[in-house]
């Protein structure tokens, strides 16, 4: 909630100092034109809009895991490290009470240290040290430390004079004591807004573990093996279902029988997620290379041929008409007016085929691959190697956000009519 707290605050104050602060800067007049609220095709992305969204994120994900690469007043609170105390009050069967001093170390994790020397004091119940790492918590057994242990009664009544009871809590200026059950005292140092390493690791840890598994490769292929595995399987995929998708929305959109035929079908289908076909395909097709191929051709089939299925269907009729109208046959009219003008609804259908595809791949290589984005992403969260499984979704992302480019350049290319009726 306070991550998102901080993003929409950035989000208003970037947008009021774009529009009253940068905008008055620009010199070409021409582009502060008057733009008709509603009219979507006059609206284009705002450049320092997108900078300062992406720069947005890295800072907030910097700022909630210390990142070395921001200053450390823009670091959210870290947690505690360091030496944390409190007292606490026991009893025992036939003495007074008394309290003792529990300190305790508070280290970073991965660092070797040994629990800080302290006076046990004059009274029955000693002082007492112990070690915790950060965002850890643990066990205090003060009763194993004092004179009198449980066999005699100890009980712990109270911490910094607040009395306490089994599952009841005390917080100090430390963190928080707990007490279990049985009575047992559990320190838990105060893990502030940063989040641990091993749930979300700091970008130069991303960077690092990138630059490794670049040249030295991960279990057993090169990084761009695994990528280049993933993105053939994810083009045979989509190429299949295109091939098969395409022609079926075609027949769709043209021919009663074949709508009324594969209607059902593909409506039953397409809500139907890749993710639920993988016991299936495994049952079908093994757990071979042809069972992911398979999962991602399911995945494009229904988008493509929904796609050319509305792109038959928004075919401005006056065009067949007057195609009609001047001695064209079924053929003509097919290659010089339906597929001209279906093109673009096919090529957003892509667009959307490619983006699932890439999204299933990582399900698609559950299934026991030994090359892929996929698989590398999979192992790497059974061994909490978070930053790899960062770094693999970033590439997955920046690879389909570089196909989804080519993607726009290539119907930029191909359908130049695409919005001229």
């Amino acid at each position: 909630m306070i991550v998102l707290l901080i993003y929409i605050a950035i989000f208003v104050v970037a947008f009021f100092v774009v529009k009253f602060v940068a905008q008055k800067t620009v010199n070409d007049y021409t582009s502060l034109k008057t733009v008709t609220f509603g009219d979507e095709s006059a609206v284009s992305p705002n450049r320092v809009a997108s900078v300062v969204s992406i720069l947005a994120i890295f800072l907030l994900w910097g700022a909630f895991t210390g990142s070395k690469l921001l200053p450390s007043f823009l670091h959210a609170p870290g947690p505690f490290i360091g030496e944390a105390s409190f007292t606490y009050t026991a009893t025992a069967e036939g003495t007074e009470p008394d309290d003792a001093t529990v300190t305790v170390l508070v280290f970073e994790v991965g660092t070797e240290v040994t629990a800080p020397q302290v006076d046990p004091g004059d009274g029955w119940a000693k002082n007492d040290s112990d070690t915790v790492g950060a965002w850890r918590s643990g066990l205090i057994r003060v009763d194993q430390n004092d004179e009198f242990g449980r066999d005699a009664g100890h009980t712990v009544v109270a911490v910094n004079g607040q009395p306490i009871a089994p599952g009841g809590e005390v917080w100090t200026d430390f963190g928080r004591v707990g007490m279990s059950p049985k009575g047992t005292l559990n320190f838990e140092p105060a893990k502030g807004w940063q989040m641990e390493p091993i749930w979300l690791p700091s970008p130069e840890a991303v960077v690092k573990r990138l630059s490794e598994i670049a040249s030295e490769g991960y279990r057993g292929s090169t990084l761009w093996a695994h990528l280049g595995w993933s993105l053939l399987r994810v083009l045979e995929g989509f190429v299949l279902g295109a091939v098969v998708g395409i022609p079926l929305g075609y027949a769709m959109g043209l021919s009663n029988w074949f709508r009324g035929w594969f209607d059902p079908i593909v409506e039953f289908m397409r809500p139907v997620p890749p993710l639920a076909l993988i016991p299936l395909v495994i049952l079908w097709a093994g757990i071979g290379e042809q069972g992911k191929v398979i999962l991602l051709f399911l995945a494009a089939l229904w988008i493509m041929a929904i796609a050319a299925r509305a792109g038959v269907s928004g075919v401005n009729i006056t065009k067949v008409h007057a195609a009609y109208s001047l001695g064209a046959s079924k053929a003509q009219i097919m290659r010089h007016v339906i597929v001209p003008n279906s093109l673009p609804e096919i090529f957003t259908g892509a667009r959307v085929a490619m983006g699932v595809c890439w999204g299933t791949v990582v399900a698609a290589e559950l299934v026991a691959a030994e090359e892929g984005a996929g698989m590398m992403i999979m192992v790497a969260s059974k061994f909490q190697q978070t930053d790899i499984v960062l770094m693999g979704i970033i590439l997955i992302g920046v690879i389909g956000f570089g196909i989804d480019i080519l993607m726009r350049l290539a119907e930029k290319a191909l359908v130049p009519w695409k919005g001229r009726s």
